[in-house]
C-alpha cells in the first residue's frame, strides 16, 4: 500500500486518535508562516458542508470522507455540488476519490488527476 493510500485510502473510517503528530524541532526557526492549512473532515450531514465551505474561503485545503453518507443519498450529491460551486467561486479545484473522499482546494491550487509513478 502506498504512502498516499495509508494517508488518504482504504475503507477505514479514522479518527483524530489515527494521526501521529510529529515533532518539528527540527525546522529552523526563521521558517516562513503557513500561508495555507490542510483540514480532515467527516461529513455527516448537509451542516458540516459549511465548515468545509469556510475553510475553503478562508484559503485552506479539506480532505473530506464522505463515507457516512449513502452514495445513493440526494444528500451526496447536493453536498459535492455545493462545493463545487465553492472550488469555481474561488478558482480553486475539486475531485472526488471514490465513493469516500472529496478534495477541495482554494485559490491557485489544482489538483493533477494522474497518480504519481505510473506511466499512462
Amino acid at each position: 500500500m502506498g504512502l498516499m493510500s495509508k494517508i488518504l485510502g482504504g475503507n477505514q473510517s479514522r479518527t483524530a486518535e489515527d494521526y501521529v503528530e510529529l515533532d518539528l524541532d527540527d525546522v529552523p526557526a526563521e521558517s516562513a508562516e503557513a500561508t495555507m492549512q490542510v483540514h480532515i473532515a467527516e461529513v455527516d450531514n448537509q451542516a458540516d458542508a459549511i465548515d468545509i465551505k469556510d475553510a475553503v474561503y478562508d484559503g485552506d485545503l479539506v480532505v473530506a470522507d464522505i463515507t457516512r453518507l449513502r452514495t445513493e443519498d440526494k444528500t451526496v450529491e447536493h453536498i459535492v455540488d455545493e462545493l463545487r460551486q465553492v472550488a469555481q467561486e474561488v478558482d480553486g479545484d475539486i475531485v472526488r476519490k471514490g465513493d469516500d473522499q472529496i478534495i477541495i482546494t482554494p485559490t491557485g491550487v489544482r489538483i493533477s488527476r494522474e497518480k504519481l509513478g505510473q506511466n499512462f
